[in-house]
């Protein structure tokens, strides 16, 4: 798959950026956990969890009341993906876990658009959330916003 010149305007179609924000939504419909998705051209880290880090900081992710907040970080040019879970469900799952989804979905990008393999990612990942995390009616609130963030 060619990569085209990196532009927060038109990397997704508008379909493909509403595919992943209602991926989102539905997935925190069933959590009371929080995902966001960043993505950029390149990382300037070398290790992309460590940008992912420093984005779900910069983002304020750890904001949120059980601290079970997840970030999907692509950095488009290079090729780069991490997954930065929040305390909360960091200790639930483990690195095991955030390993085994950072390579399910990169074999799903060289079969699937980047969207599309985003989308399902992030319900893999709300299942975890609702797992460890189950929405309830009376407490839970949106406490972080569900569209994509673009860097540069």
């Amino acid at each position: 798959m060619r990569i085209p010149f990196f532009s927060k305007k038109d990397f997704f179609t508008a379909t493909e950026r509403n595919q992943i924000v209602e991926a989102i939504r539905l997935a925190e419909q069933q959590t009371s956990g929080e995902i966001r998705v960043y993505v950029e051209s390149h990382c300037r880290f070398v290790d992309a969890l460590d940008r992912a880090a420093e984005v779900f900081w910069i983002l304020k992710m750890e904001q949120t009341d059980q601290r079970n907040a997840v970030l999907v970080y692509v950095a488009v040019k290079d090729r780069q993906l991490a997954l930065f879970g929040d305390k909360g469900i960091h200790e639930k799952v483990g690195d095991e876990f955030w390993n085994e989804k950072v390579k399910k979905i990169l074999s799903h990008i060289g079969r699937e658009s980047y969207a599309e393999a985003i989308a399902r990612m992030v319900g893999e990942i709300g299942e975890a959330l609702r797992f460890h995390f189950p929405y309830d009616r009376q407490t839970d609130k949106n406490e972080l916003p569900d569209d994509i963030v673009f860097g540069r």
